[in-house]
């Protein structure tokens, strides 16, 4: 079973674009018959240069901003940035945000169909972030998208956005990296590492073939409570839970991370939880690029970078780095936050003012 959209489910806001031949991965792999779910906001101008990519993060997907409608998976994740009069300003921009691949939104993922039709389950191959940049810089192509006005991104959003402006620094007028790092450090990986256990020790894992069955819904509910501890801080934990317990003989800070839990199984796909963590795990712009330094210097963007000041998952010091080696960066940009890494999601008012900051809305 996957919670993730398949075939036949409402359509949402989604549209699609099949890229017009197979993706040649990082491994040598070749992925054929990709295709791109996407929303879009506003429209563009003759020659598409008022286009801005907004990317999501691990759980997220194209459903940014507008009203739910069936077929979306989940509220709208920057509903307050994207829209008439909002930062990212729907009357002047025309906003793009796609399903990244390997996910489970409507984009070729491990739970669409493979050649012969089958889910690609445990055939799907393994990603990269590059990978996922190289199958969006096909997407635009396919739009007539020549160089993106913005390329906006928090978290594996963030990721994505600081290597397109790395790989494709003509193609990038200006980039917001929210929340991310360079590089993924030994201390993410090693967060990963039981989340990535747990669905797979599942004993309706089935190797990843699970599609027609159950699936491993317990495997994914623990890999999201874990996940999820480190997208708040200590101290709002602290704070808005405490030690109290409930009447079922639970405490209250169990039992949200039991409801985070429930609300990530009923949407979102176990094996595209996999790939794209895995894929968090290779990011590192400097890979073959001479270092992170000398990656980040091939940046030519506007850019701002920001972190959180409560961010136990991607702490401060690792937008230091990107802020000191991109040229013209200037200072880092602190959102200041009891939230911990969630509030790249819900501090919309100080997210909005770096949006406008960088665009100049």
């Amino acid at each position: 079973m996957t919670a993730g959209w398949r075939e036949g489910d409402p359509a949402g806001r989604r549209r699609w674009v099949h890229l017009p031949r197979p993706l040649t991965l990082d491994s040598g792999t070749t992925l054929p018959n990709v295709r791109i779910a996407y929303e879009m906001w506003g429209l563009p101008n003759p020659s598409k240069s008022n286009a801005v990519l907004v990317l999501h993060a691990l759980t997220g997907d194209s459903h940014v901003a507008g009203p739910d409608v069936p077929g979306q998976a989940s509220p709208a994740w920057w509903d307050g940035l994207i829209g008439p009069g909002k930062a990212v300003d729907t009357n002047q921009y025309f906003v793009l945000a796609p399903n990244v691949l390997g996910g489970c939104q409507g984009s070729t993922g491990p739970s669409s169909p493979g050649p012969d039709g089958k889910p690609w389950g445990s055939r799907f191959p393994a990603l990269t972030v590059r990978d996922q940049v190289a199958a969006e810089a096909a997407f635009a192509d396919a739009l007539g998208i020549d160089r993106w006005a913005g390329v906006l991104g928090g978290s594996m959003g963030g990721m994505r956005a600081v290597e397109w402006a790395v790989t494709a620094p003509d193609r990038v007028a200006s980039v917001l990296l929210l929340a991310c790092p360079a590089a993924a450090s030994a201390d993410q990986i090693a967060w990963a590492a039981p989340q990535l256990a747990a669905i797979r020790a599942d004993p309706d894992f089935s190797g990843g073939d699970y599609y027609g069955t159950t699936g491993p819904l317990t495997g994914l509910g623990i890999a999201r409570r874990i996940a999820h501890v480190t997208y708040r801080s200590e101290n709002e934990l602290a704070t808005r839970f405490g030690r109290a317990e409930q009447g079922d003989g639970r405490w209250a800070v169990e039992s949200y991370l039991d409801h985070q839990a429930a609300k990530l199984v009923n949407r979102f796909d176990a094996n595209s939880y996999l790939v794209l963590t895995e894929a968090m795990n290779t990011h590192d712009v400097g890979r073959d690029r001479g270092g992170v330094r000398a990656a980040l210097g091939r940046v030519t963007a506007r850019t701002v970078v920001a972190g959180v000041d409560s961010d136990r998952l991607y702490p401060l010091y690792q937008q230091v780095q990107l802020a000191d080696g991109i040229t013209g960066a200037g200072e880092l940009r602190i959102v200041r936050s009891p939230y911990g890494h969630d509030a790249f999601l819900i501090e919309t008012q100080q997210v909005s003012g770096l949006v406008k900051e960088l665009l100049g809305t």
